[in-house]
């Protein structure tokens, strides 16, 4: 019987697995045990055929969705490289894989960024006639690569000025500024805040661009250590502290056909911040969302592009909180004198559709629905499809929205996290999709029919190398009763809940994060299993202030950052301590960023829960913070300087209790290590013993290789604090 007993066990041990993760797979296990999926999948245009990436990632192949199971190619990596090679043989191309960024330009044309020694170059290819249709070519030391619809130019950066090249090869310097804190068309604008990803635009008629220039010669300037030379030298950054001076931007078209240029009119206050930048289909005007600076009024303003003159204001929206637009207008492409807007005015981020002469024609939002991410109009322009936020924020659905009606018909249904688009017709859903328990399912669906067919279904990447910890999903209700909040808890290997574990609770709470969605693993980090694995409690929650469950959640902690997310938490840690099998003297806690800020909270404001805690690139102070961030969630410190007061960790310092480890990166450009060193000194005039440790070569975020170091030190910390 015994004998039978251990058989057993050593079957159960190595069915799953015998081994936890080391501390390298904290960084790179997520690539290590990446579930089976369907790389670079994309619809063929005007077809029932997806294409991807084979298993090799040495060919483009297709199959068809009517589930007859067939795998073709339509393109090898080596046919490709030939082609490049007869288009362009002065320069050494090397394919090691298909390129992973190609997308279908027509049902007969690909298109994708090839990089070589000598330049950069946008590449179209007729899969049909294998050649290379054109080779655009840029500069391999230039950035923000803007291309015209028509691929008769691109526009790039060298430093901070625009260069144009067209396809015969002239290259023309549109701004040659010289001035120390003069930018031009970089995405780098108001700290890529509001949704921006570009600095430049072209017009549909692609003989206008449209950029971004910023002067930010009045913000102040501030020093970042080098430590790479044997005297240790200086970076300048320009860093606008709330309160203080901010940059000015503004916005000026540039005429290819006369090399002339014009600048908006957008008018006074300077330290507004420009948004939703967008082209009328036209190319007559431009339309231009104007915040202010206290971000709680926007306007729509329409400009026009011939002489920059300001037409007229569409519409405006204010708050007793923020304004916050993220997106640009989308015109109907059947309606040029219509576009779809964006906005969480009424609770939730959903459409309205709008004229040109600022009309509201319609609202198209649909329950309680977040709009995420917008996906491509059908061939009549009267239907666009999105993916929405659901099931408390956990979920991630593929909608459609009947434009004209205002009818929204949800596609996918399984729980989960989807990643799915419709074909042209939108007769078939390609749907890759996953959840807590499922690593990845990728399945064709028909719309009429409803019949599914099953491409991928990924067994358990850990499956024999790795035995996982279990995870699970808690459900809570905030501090002010009203909302519920989604936790995460990791359970030790052999969890017995007769004994007692230590505690690592994990958290942000920051605006525009969630770390607990409902997709593999729950959302969970590598290093969060790891540590269940070590034998701790691993824990995480989204408080109020977090991101995808509507304004109301979100604005809870206006001037006052760090309050209603502690009073959430605690019930998180509450609800922790309810359970016989947590010990309640061994609690620890982690956070990074605004989760290092959360951390550093709780060591001050609660003292008596964690005995542990590291703090990674923390905000002490929020007047150390810049001012596109700071100012929306805190107002200016002139302002606000209660709220300032209160959530200041500097002047708190001598509340400090417990062991807390703080980590900075030594050239953090985002929270200033200012903020650290400044605590730190506190500290030390409190008689505050605290740890810090500094990575000198290192930003915000530790990466690469030395993330292990990170990790290892962080758990050993944890292990000597919590442990003995």
């Amino acid at each position: 019987m015994k004998k039978l007993t251990l058989l057993l066990l050593l079957a159960s041990s190595m069915a799953y697995g015998q081994r936890n993760l080391n501390i390298e797979e904290t960084v790179f296990g997520p690539r290590t045990y990446a579930p089976t999926a369907l790389v670079s999948s994309n619809w063929i245009p005007n077809s029932n055929n997806f294409s991807y990436l084979d298993k090799s990632y040495q060919n483009l192949v297709q199959k068809s969705a009517n589930g007859n199971g067939t795998e073709t190619i339509i393109i090898s990596k080596d046919d490709l490289q030939s082609a490049l090679k007869a288009k362009l043989p002065t320069e050494q191309i090397n394919l090691q894989t298909f390129p992973s960024d190609y997308q279908w330009e027509d049902s007969n044309t690909i298109n994708f960024t090839l990089r070589t020694k000598l330049s950069l170059y946008h590449i179209a290819y007729d899969v049909k006639n294998k050649q290379v249709v054109h080779a655009l070519q840029s500069d391999q030391a230039g950035s923000n690569q803007e291309y015209a619809a028509n691929y008769s130019k691109v526009a790039f950066l060298i430093g901070n000025n625009i260069n144009l090249k067209t396809a015969d090869g002239k290259l023309t310097a549109v701004t040659t500024d010289t001035t120390d804190g003069i930018v031009n068309g970089s995405d780098n604008t108001h700290r890529q805040e509001f949704g921006i990803k570009k600095g430049m635009w072209w017009n549909s008629q692609n003989d206008k661009l449209l950029y971004y220039r910023k002067d930010e010669t009045m913000v102040s300037k501030y020093p970042l250590i080098q430590w790479d030379t044997r005297v240790a030298s200086v970076k300048d950054i320009r860093y606008p502290m709330a309160g203080m001076k901010n940059e000015e931007v503004t916005l000026v078209i540039y005429n290819t056909k006369t090399a002339e240029k014009v600048t908006l009119a957008i008018g006074e206050p300077r330290d507004h911040f420009l948004t939703a930048v967008t082209w009328d289909p036209s190319g007559q005007s431009i339309y231009v969302g104007v915040l202010n600076r206290e971000q709680n009024h926007l306007k729509l303003n329409q400009y026009s592009a011939q002489d920059g003159r300001f037409i007229k204001t569409l519409f405006e929206e204010t708050a007793s909180t923020w304004v916050e637009p993220q997106n640009d207008l989308l015109f109907l492409p059947n309606n040029p004198k219509q576009f779809l807007y964006q906005s969480d005015r009424e609770g939730f981020n959903q459409l309205y559709l709008y004229n040109t002469d600022g009309k509201l024609i319609k609202k198209l939002g649909h329950e309680n629905l977040i709009v995420q991410q917008l996906g491509e109009f059908s061939p009549k322009g009267d239907k666009i499809s999105y993916t929405g936020v659901t099931n408390d924020g956990l979920d991630r659905q593929l909608f459609e929205l009947d434009i004209k009606t205002g009818k929204t018909t949800q596609l996918t249904q399984v729980r989960g996290t989807h990643n799915a688009k419709l074909n042209s017709d939108g007769t078939y859903v390609l749907d890759q999709y996953s959840n807590l328990t499922t690593p990845n399912i990728v399945q064709v669906k028909g719309i009429k029919t409803g019949k599914v067919d099953q491409v991928i279904s990924s067994p358990n990447p850990f499956l024999g190398k790795v035995n996982p910890p279990k995870i699970e999903f808690v459900t809570l209700t905030s501090a002010d009763g009203a909302t519920p909040l989604t936790g995460r808890i990791i359970y030790p290997n052999d969890f017995d809940p007769a004994k007692k574990y230590p505690v690592m609770y994990y958290l942000y709470g920051g605006s525009h994060s969630q770390l607990v969605t409902n997709k593999w693993l729950g959302g969970a980090g590598y290093f969060d299993m790891y540590m269940a694995q070590q034998g701790y409690i691993v824990f995480t929650m989204d408080n109020r202030g977090t991101d995808a469950r509507g304004r109301a959640f979100a604005t809870a902690t206006h001037r006052q950052l760090g309050q209603a997310e502690m009073a959430d938490q605690m019930k998180g840690i509450e609800y922790l301590k309810s359970k016989s099998f947590v010990d309640q003297e061994k609690m620890g806690i982690f956070g990074w960023s605004f989760g290092g800020f959360m951390t550093t909270s709780f060591m001050i404001h609660h003292n008596d829960i964690f005995k542990a805690a590291v703090a990674g690139g923390p905000v002490m102070d929020w007047k150390y913070y810049e001012i596109m961030y700071g100012e929306r969630y805190m107002d200016m410190p002139q302002e606000n300087p209660e709220g300032y007061q209160l959530t200041s960790l500097i002047n708190k310092a001598d509340q400090l209790k417990g062991d807390l480890l703080i980590i900075h990166g030594a050239q953090d450009p985002v929270v200033l290590q200012q903020h650290s060193m400044e605590f730190v000194e506190a500290c030390i005039k409190a008689g505050k013993q605290v740890d810090y440790f500094l990575y000198p070569t290192h930003e915000h975020n530790v990466s690469g290789k030395d993330r292990i170091h990170m990790y290892e030190k962080i758990a050993k910390y944890f292990d000597i604090h919590l442990k003995k």
